[in-house]
């Protein structure tokens, strides 16, 4: 029986993304992901075994940016396409500021999968900001992720420190404790990780407590051949000559061509020492370094503003104007001629970069008829020893860059079987249908291991409609402690509000009580029955009077849950004790806190992970600790409510006031957090859409439908006096 073709769902988040002219080098985030996940797309889309990709981006409205960065939609071939969702600021933003805006895309994903015809088969998250939304919507669609790094976090930190910059200021800048997190989770959740080398399985994810090289596969990226092919076969373009010649004495000298963003990683200030400190180099050949594209350094980012401003310095200290070219402008048109032009003067590409896991560039040139100088690190290795057309490099010693350079530049017999062997390299190990054929191979593999279990999962939550939610158009969902309850007179009031849109306004509760103890704590404050009841931390979910259990929510969150063997690790941590015997579920493991003994919950959770255990940690009140499934909380809990019952989450109004309650507040949902909230959730101040009441209990919350306008116009002013 022939296969289905698959419809496959990519994740590629930040960066300028467009199926043309790709603004390559216009900044650090705008680089090889873009030009990889672009042309995956594509090749995918042409492959007869896939049935539709979406590629799905952020959509950025601003001035300072092309307005293609604004469209929707822009189709990529035949059965491929660009989609842009907004989240977060409409204006361009960096990777690093994106973080706290996620939570925000992961529901505008779920809104926007809900509106097409099928599901995805899989999702393909690309980066650590993709792979965190990515794991959420896996997690709560019951669809198997994939996940391609690119570039690793926990390496790039620790070269940051070797160089001496400090922790703290690292922190600040790049985020590296949201991006190691979200890192070590996709890792433990995807069920393929695709590398381009073994190098990068072993050395690089390596360091991770997360990861099982059994689930990674080395899947080498392809390159356009009908793009980047030896001189001779078409013109090079004039404009590239101009471009590059103009800053040269002697133009027609043998070409050393460097080609990579403005980044200090990239490691372009011992190369210009390299070819500054060698008067033979410099007599051999040139140096042309296309770095980006920029107006004024000066309106650059900071560290792009180092980087080339560190590079004018040595131009100027080594006098080498004549010999050095850094144009400031180039298109994405322009590069498959700046290779063949330096292969035409039988010049060399180098890339020097301390790190580089693939090293799109290098294949590029190879397929141009260019030998190459590269890192000795991740990519190159595998490259060169694949296409056997180059030179390895230690990044560190600018003698060895440039002893290499010659060695490639001096010998015109090993430079010619270089440039052949690159080619016919490509042409075996590196082209688009090879990968799309491996990639496949490695899609099904995955698929026929979870299809029957994602399966039943899925078929339960999309077709288990157990109430008549589905027909409210807004739902407020209050924690019910210090919350809901604590002033009889505002919670009165609040409850004539609800009755007044009942049928309209879906009314629920999301605590950490058990199901029998929320029952008893409502009748005892007179609250009607909800109609729907999010209990023990999210664990579990019942609706309307008669307290319906919702199965398909327990067998969504059951996946690597180890009750007992979690239990018996907790034992080992200090300044904890079980709670009673009725707080204690089955997906639920609940204990009180000495805070000055327990040590910090990230520790926690890291002794956790070294063990091969899966939970989610959720610590209130500064007195309580839960540990739950990966997938339970209040907050995935609503998301799963709110794809099931078809409301988007900006329909939701939700309540709280501790910990616990934080992930209810991030993304879509309206939150409101009364004035007599805890400590540990003042850190929401700022947040998108979290609104801080000055009232307490179930005054705050009806502040909180003042301030959004919820549930209609109509807000008696009574409801909201003392």
């Amino acid at each position: 029986m022939d296969k289905p073709p698959l419809h496959i769902l990519m994740l590629s988040i930040h960066g300028l993304v467009r199926g043309h002219d790709l603004e390559l080098g216009r900044d650090a985030d705008t680089g090889g992901q873009v030009t990889y996940v672009v042309e995956l797309a594509r090749a995918l889309g042409r492959n007869p075994n896939v049935e539709w990709v979406d590629l799905l981006t952020r959509l950025i409205d601003d001035r300072e940016v092309s307005s293609d960065y604004a469209q929707p939609e822009e189709k990529l071939g035949p059965r491929a396409r660009i989609v842009r969702l907004p989240f977060g600021p409409k204006r361009y933003l960096r990777k690093e500021v994106l973080w706290k805006h996620l939570d925000h895309l992961v529901d505008r994903c779920l809104h926007h999968l809900r509106s097409q015809e099928k599901l995805p088969d899989v999702i393909h998250s690309h980066y650590a900001d993709a792979g965190y939304v990515g794991t959420q919507l896996s997690r709560l669609l019951g669809i198997p992720q994939i996940h391609t790094g690119h570039s690793l976090g926990r390496g790039k930190l620790q070269r940051l420190l070797q160089s001496g910059r400090k922790k703290s200021s690292l922190e600040r800048q790049f985020n590296f404790a949201q991006r190691l997190a979200a890192e070590e989770e996709v890792l433990s959740h995807a069920s393929l990780i695709v590398a381009s080398t073994r190098q990068e399985i072993v050395t690089q994810y390596g360091d991770y407590i997360n990861f099982d090289a059994k689930r990674a596969s080395v899947i080498p990226p392809g390159t356009d051949t009908t793009r980047f092919s030896a001189p001779g076969r078409r013109p090079i373009s004039e404009t590239v000559c101009r471009m590059v010649d103009r800053f040269l004495d002697i133009p027609e000298k043998p070409c050393i061509l460097a080609i990579c963003r403005p980044e200090t990683k990239k490691n372009l200030h011992r190369l210009l020492t390299a070819y500054g400190e060698d008067a033979d180099l410099q007599e051999m050949a040139n140096l042309v370094i296309i770095a980006g594209n920029r107006d004024d350094i000066q309106t650059m980012e900071a560290a792009q503003q180092q980087v080339l401003a560190d590079l004018l310095l040595a131009i100027d200290r080594y006098d080498l104007w004549g010999k050095v070219a850094i144009p400031k402008h180039h298109r994405m048109e322009d590069i498959p001629d700046l290779y063949r032009l330096a292969a035409r003067r039988r010049g060399v590409f180098v890339n020097p970069a301390l790190t580089e896991p693939f090293g799109l560039t290098l294949i590029e040139a190879a397929a141009s008829g260019l030998p190459i100088v590269a890192t000795e690190d991740g990519g190159p290795i595998d490259i060169i020893g694949n296409c056997r057309n180059g030179l390895l490099i230690d990044p560190l010693k600018p003698e060895g860059i440039a002893l290499a350079l010659k060695t490639v530049l001096s010998d015109r017999k090993a430079w010619r079987t270089w440039a052949r062997s690159g080619i016919l390299g490509v042409k075996r190990h590196y082209t688009w249908a090879g990968h799309v054929a491996q990639y496949l191979n490695a899609v099904r593999r995955v698929l026929r291991k979870d299809r029957k279990r994602f399966r039943r999962q899925l078929a339960t939550f999309a077709h288990d409609r157990r109430s008549a939610l589905p027909l409210a158009r807004q739902a407020l969902i209050s924690d019910i402690d210090n919350t809901l309850i604590g002033d009889q007179e505002g919670l009165e009031q609040l409850i004539e509000w609800l009755q007044v849109r009942a049928g309209r306004v879906a009314f629920g509760v999301a605590t950490g009580r058990s199901l029998a103890g929320t029952v008893r704590t409502l009748r005892d404050w007179r609250v009607p029955m909800p109609d729907v009841v999010i209990t023990s931390v999210g664990t579990e979910i019942a609706y309307g009077p008669d307290l319906r259990a919702d199965p398909g929510w327990a067998k969504l969150i059951r996946h690597q849950w180890r009750r007992d063997a979690l239990a018996e690790a907790m034992t080992a941590i200090p300044g904890i004790t079980l709670q009673q015997k009725e707080n204690q579920r089955q997906f639920k493991i609940s204990y009180n806190v000495i805070p000055e003994l327990m040590p910090p919950i990230d520790q926690v959770g890291a002794y956790l992970q070294r063990l091969n255990l899966r939970a989610n940690l959720i610590y209130s009140h500064q007195a309580y600790l839960d540990i739950l499934p990966v997938r339970a909380s209040k907050g995935q809990a609503i998301r799963y409510l709110a794809y099931k019952w078809g409301l988007p989450l900006n329909s939701f109004l939700v309540a709280g006031d501790s910990g616990n309650d934080i992930e209810m507040m991030l993304g879509d949902t309206l939150g409101v957090i009364v004035g007599n909230h805890s400590p540990e959730i003042r850190s929401l101040k700022g947040r998108h859409q979290v609104y801080f009441a000055s009232d307490h209990y179930a005054r705050g919350i009806l502040e909180g439908i003042a301030h959004y306008q919820f549930g209609g116009s109509s807000h008696p002013q009574r409801f909201l006096t003392s």
